[in-house]
Order: structure tokens, then sequence, then C-alpha cells
């Protein structure tokens, strides 16, 4: 059976030490449910493979027209004449017409450069257990693991829940990094094998939470509360964007809701938001505007943090 099932995959992480306890590979499956507009991993929202395109990497139309040729649509065409950031060479770069562009991957097959790329590969089970198991010794070490994150991973619920139970076999600490955005019969499912979930908690008010999102939190709360009646820890990140919910009644609201989890929450973690995903946009020019925010501040973290230890919770920043 594990040879059969295949989940699709947008990145592969090692040596992270931001998702979860120790030294841990981090799993990225591609599809979310949610259209956050901070995401700072927009190729991970849709559930097929995306071509994309980098711009400091493409030789330019001067030295190089494969894939113009390669694209079976016609769906590339001249574009404009740009300077390279990394060589401040003057390039003539290509256009994508993605309502033309149907992702077949062709360009970025005969694109030597790897300005062309493909996001989005099918696993078996196997496969990428045999990728990730590699790296165990240091797993044992540090007290890490393998993270599975996306996206959303809990919308491709079969091929995580067995990857997490081969983990598991192999005595490897698992951790999911979830929206929580998905029926319980799905969590409840991978329960025995996740030792660990990363909990996103964006808003306790519904209706901001849908407007901003594109869901409401209901469900999201509940499966907190079931999770936590069911045995299993949770480690709760507080995305922290501007003018969002980076208010103290905000953050306040959602420490309560936290600190009436009880022992299932293991640590309350702030992560700030930041602008560093900027770029992925251009790469997948899909007509999405940038996200423009500034980040928030070290004092106003700091406040938000001490609100939260005010309320008896361990928290730390990321």
């Amino acid at each position: 059976m594990d040879k059969e099932l295949t989940g699709k995959v947008y990145d592969i992480q090692g040596f992270s030490v931001q998702d979860g306890p120790g030294i841990r590979t981090t799993v990225f499956m591609k599809g979310c449910p949610m259209r956050c507009p901070w995401c700072h991993s927009p190729e991970s929202q849709a559930f097929h493979a995306q071509l994309l395109w980098i711009a400091m990497k493409c030789a330019g139309l001067d030295a190089c027209t494969k894939c113009l040729d390669a694209c079976p649509r016609g769906a590339i065409f001249p574009g404009k004449t740009l300077k390279n950031e990394a060589t401040r060479e003057t390039v003539r770069h290509i256009r994508i017409d993605r309502a033309i562009c149907d992702d077949c991957g062709d360009c970025a097959r005969i694109c030597v450069r790897n300005a062309l790329t493909m996001c989005g590969t099918d696993y078996t089970v196997e496969d990428l257990l045999e990728r990730v198991i590699k790296d165990k010794p240091f797993y044992d070490r540090s007290g890490g693991g393998v993270t599975i994150s996306g996206g959303e991973p809990l919308s491709q619920p079969e091929f995580v829940s067995r990857l997490l139970e081969r983990l598991k076999a192999c005595g490897v600490h698992t951790a999911v990094d979830t929206t929580g955005y998905a029926q319980y019969d799905v969590i409840r499912n991978i329960l025995p094998h996740a030792d660990l979930f990363l909990y996103d908690l964006k808003h306790m008010d519904s209706r901001r939470h849908q407007t901003a999102t594109g869901v409401p939190n209901q469900l999201i709360l509940e499966n907190a509360k079931k999770i936590a009646q069911d045995g299993g820890k949770m480690q709760i990140r507080i995305p922290v964007i501007p003018d969002f919910n980076d208010s103290d009644e905000s953050v306040r609201e959602t420490g309560l809701f936290c600190r009436s989890l009880g022992q299932a929450v293991t640590v309350v973690q702030l992560l700030p938001y930041h602008n560093l995903g900027a770029m992925k946009y251009l790469r997948l020019d899909d007509g999405r505007s940038v996200p423009e925010a500034e980040p928030p501040t070290e004092g106003k973290i700091s406040i938000l943090k001490a609100l939260l230890q005010d309320l008896g919770l361990p928290v730390t920043v990321h």
C-alpha cells in the first residue's frame, strides 16, 4: 500500500531548530484551505504543482531562449529588461502568461540554471521515510525528530497518517505543524502517532478570522479542546500580525484560551510577522499583491510576552 500512496511535498528542510524540540527534519506538504494575506510561503497554498520563476537565476533571452521554444502552450514571452541583482548585469527577462500556463513543467525541465522550477513533488511513504530517516542519529542525540508541516498537512490525511505511523515505528519523535482546520476524525486518526502538535491560533474572533484567512475559527478552537481532552500535547503558535491580532486585548484573549487547555499546552510561541517571503510572491506572479506591513518591534513583542506570562503561561519568541 505504501508504494502506491503518494503525498505532494513542496520542500524538505533538514537541521531545523524552529519546528519542535531538538534538531529536526521538516517536511512541507503542499496545499492549504486558508488564504492568509501574511503567508510567507504562498507556494504552499495550491494543491497542485506550480511553476516558479527566479529572476536572479535567469541568463536572459540574449543568452538563452529554450523556455520559449519548450512551452507547448506559448505561455512564455519576452519581458522587461532588468538588472540582475546578483551580477548587476542588464538582462532581458521572460514573461509568463499565467492565464495560459498549465504548469506542465516542460520549460523547467530544460532550464539549465533552474530559474524555472516546479514546486510540488509526489513522494511515496517509503521514499519520504527513506529520505528523512537518514538523519535519525541527529534526532536521537538532540531529542529531535520529524515535523510534518505545510501548507496544511491535515489536508493530505491518509498520507500524513501513514507517514507518522511509520516514523513512530522507527522510534522517531513526530510533530505536526497545523492550522487545526480539519475534521476531528482526521486528527483523531493521527493522534496516536503524533507526539506534538504545533498549533496555530490566529485570532479568537471568528468573523475577523474568516475575513482575514477565508475560514471561521470555531472548528479550530473545538479541535484544540478535543486534542487536550484526548491527551495530546500542543505548542500553541501565535503569529503576531500588525493591525490584526497584535493588540493587548487580542493576545490576552488568546492566552486565556490557551490557559483553559491546561497541561496540554507545553509552551506558547509568539511568531512576529516578517516580510522575508515577499520574493516568493514574485516567483509565482499570479496576480496577488505582495504583503506590506512593518514587523512588530522588539518592545511590542516584549509587552505581549509579559502579558502571556502574567497569565501563567510558558512563552517563547521565534
